[in-house]
């Protein structure tokens, strides 16, 4: 049996560059084979993308009135930490009504509206169920913008219903 005899460094040197020679080979020829199979690919879901972010852009210029389709803060208190008067809102307080804070009812009674809502309304100047219940369509949509709600919800809770409801209980004699 022949004896195996001890390997010079320089072989493991020599052994290292060729492998790694290879493994250059065949990475710089699988690289290009991927970007010819799937480069088209790329470029049309790259294009699919850029053509959705502008339909989106255009449907948010139609519905909001600007470009970008993300929430649009409202002004709600002075540098003071007022709350702004309601003439400020494009809300018709002189049919809806105003109201004060000291007028204020717990407008958590009505379904659908929690502490978080009662406070935005508050906040737009809605303090009363009177004040709810004479809501029109074009208030109902002009509240939901203002407080940034689910659309439609208020109708479909019938928040104006439930207010005339909470109000003659609250005038009536008990």
């Amino acid at each position: 049996m022949d004896q195996l005899t001890p390997v010079a460094a320089i072989e493991y040197v020599w052994l290292f560059i060729m492998c790694f020679g290879c493994f250059l080979v065949g990475y710089f020829f699988a690289k290009n084979h991927s970007t010819k199979v799937y480069g088209k690919r790329l470029d049309e879901c790259l294009s699919e993308k850029l053509a959705l972010r502008e339909s989106l852009n255009k449907h948010a210029q139609s519905t909001f009135g600007h470009q970008n389709p993300s929430i649009k803060a409202r002004k709600t208190r002075n540098r003071k930490g007022e709350l702004h008067h309601p003439k400020d809102s494009p809300l018709d307080f002189e049919r809806i009504g105003i109201a004060e804070e000291s007028e204020k009812d717990d407008l958590k009674m009505i379904n659908g509206v929690g502490p978080f809502i009662e406070e935005k309304l508050n906040s737009i100047g809605i303090y009363t169920f009177e004040q709810i219940s004479r809501f029109r369509e074009e208030d109902m949509n002009q509240v939901t913008e203002l407080i940034q709600f689910f659309p439609g919800r208020i109708k479909r809770d019938d928040w104006k219903g439930q207010a005339s409801a909470l109000k003659k209980k609250k005038n009536s004699p008990e």
